[in-house]
């Protein structure tokens, strides 16, 4: 799944800012609305830490038992 700094999100941030300024949107203000729609959609969301690193430190952990 892609997440927000990818080259798949990049490109589909490009084109919706393309969209919105077709749209008549100001230039200014496009890249925003673009980023703003793909954080709205769950495909396009961070889902977070990948590693145990990630998480933080080791005491400062929650716990991820399911």
């Amino acid at each position: 799944m892609p997440e927000p700094g990818s080259k798949s999100y990049d490109i589909k941030r490009a084109h919706a800012r393309k969209a919105a300024e077709d749209q008549g949107v100001p230039d200014r203000h496009a890249n925003e609305e673009a980023n703003a729609e793909l954080q709205r959609d769950p495909h396009w969301q961070s889902r977070g830490p990948r590693t145990e690193r990630g998480r933080g430190p080791k005491g400062e952990r929650t716990s991820r038992r399911r």
